[in-house]
């Protein structure tokens, strides 16, 4: 039997599909509904620093006796985990550094390994939508993505248990498809990637470039909270990409990823996009054909230095990121997306490199704007908030500190509500100081 989530109903939306939409009112930061996840996997780049169970950061963390990659806060959690750890254990002892299945492997596994025990009964997870009922867009996949998930599924077959029971190859192909559509990125704080999981319920939530909720994860479940004032009737709608790019870039990225375009106002009227587009002022004006052409160079800048992060050195990626913002810089604006997105990918290489003062100075230059472009409430702009303001902390720079921690506090109350761990947490690093 459907369960029911108070002040929530699934619908029919048009020119959508399935949907959600609220009940009852809610105010802006208001929690809608949480679900904890269908199923979940730690990512392995965060082994050893957080429990594999409830995804807490803590040192000292107990590992597994047997395969020693399993690390949990005691006992109870790794009593927990076993009976997912457990398709894994055994494997990891026998291959050792040669076991390596992807995270979307290792998910589908866990999925799989839980279809296995509970056959009949509804998880919690499911109260709107079962698994099985998951959107899978395998008639649109290109040979790229169909050669993907078929390296994949060998990984599937090579790496795990011969007592998994695992479907034909078409059934594969459908559950790999569903879980690449309405699988989720857990995050941190500062958004870097922890794990990955499927949340059934929340898959129902529609895109919008104009969200009027957020989605935010408390250990590995999901938590749904109103960014805008919703009255009874208002459709339940998040976005599923990065919004900070003009309309033709964002739609393009949800064809690429999730085979739809957007029709939301935004996109309709594109009102945000001269100023996502800006262009430097001079005494002669630009010509169009040099912006488009700019335009040009800006997005093969994008998706070549995307191909390249992990080949190149990172000295070499700082120099990509400051010629391509020299040439940039002769046609935008600073405050030019383009012009953000390459200061944002060198911020993050001076963090790396450990040069404060270069990761201060690109962020500082990319605070205001990101402020100006993105949404109320945006997560994207906490985190650089919480990324300046520990820099500044760790330069002895306290006011600049406080004050950047201070306003991703007023953005995460909202976005995570006020008695998350991370607000917790930041409290006391406010406090600390």
């Amino acid at each position: 039997m459907m369960g029911l989530i108070e002040g929530v109903e699934k619908f029919d939306s048009p020119g959508k599909g399935r949907g959600l939409r609220v009940t009852k009112p809610f105010k802006v930061g208001e929690l809608l509904f949480s679900s904890p996840a269908y199923s979940y996997v730690l990512s392995a780049e965060e082994r050893g620093s957080r429990c594999d169970f409830c995804f807490t950061r803590k040192e000292g963390l107990a590992r597994c006796g047997k395969c020693k990659k399993g690390f949990y806060c005691n006992a109870k959690c790794q009593k927990g985990d076993w009976a997912m750890h457990k398709l894994e254990c055994s494997a990891i002892t026998a291959f050792g550094e040669n076991w390596c299945p992807s995270e979307t492997t290792r998910l589908v596994a866990r999925i799989l390994a839980k279809k296995q025990k509970i056959v009949k009964e509804r998880c919690v997870s499911e109260k709107m939508l079962l698994i099985e009922e998951l959107q899978s867009h395998l008639e649109d996949e290109d040979n790229e993505k169909r050669e993907r998930t078929e390296a994949d599924i060998a990984g599937l077959h090579r790496f795990y248990p011969k007592h998994l029971e695992v479907p034909d190859q078409k059934d594969l192909l459908t559950l790999f498809s569903q879980v690449a559509c309405n699988g989720f990125t857990i995050e941190d704080d500062e958004l870097s990637h922890i794990g990955t999981a499927v949340y059934p319920d929340i898959a129902l939530i529609n895109h919008s470039c104009l969200p009027s909720v957020i989605v935010t994860y408390n250990g590995t479940s999901a938590e749904v909270r109103a960014v805008q004032k919703m009255n009874p009737g208002d459709e339940v709608l998040t976005s599923y990409i990065d919004l900070l790019y003009p309309t033709d870039d964002r739609n393009n990225r949800l064809r690429e990823c999730y085979y739809f375009t957007c029709d939301c106002q935004e996109c309709k009227s594109k009102s945000r996009d001269k100023a996502k587009l800006k262009v430097r002022k001079k005494r002669d004006p630009v010509e169009p054909h040099e912006v488009n052409n700019m335009i040009r160079y800006a997005r093969n800048t994008v998706k070549e230095f995307r191909a390249l992060k992990h080949v190149k050195s990172p000295g070499e990626l700082l120099e990509m990121c400051e010629q391509s913002l020299e040439k940039m810089g002769a046609v935008f604006d600073d405050s030019n997306v383009y012009m953000l997105h390459m200061m944002y990918q060198a911020m993050g290489v001076c963090i790396y490199m450990q040069d404060a003062d270069g990761a201060i100075r690109y962020g500082e230059k990319i605070l205001k704007p990101y402020s100006k472009l993105y949404p109320p409430y945006s997560l994207n702009v906490s985190s650089m908030y919480l990324k300046m303001g520990r820099i500044y902390m760790m330069m002895e720079k306290h006011s600049e500190g406080i004050s950047a921690l201070k306003k991703a506090m007023a953005v995460m109350e909202v976005a995570h509500g006020k008695n998350h761990p991370f607000l917790r947490d930041l409290r006391k690093e406010i406090g600390q100081k």
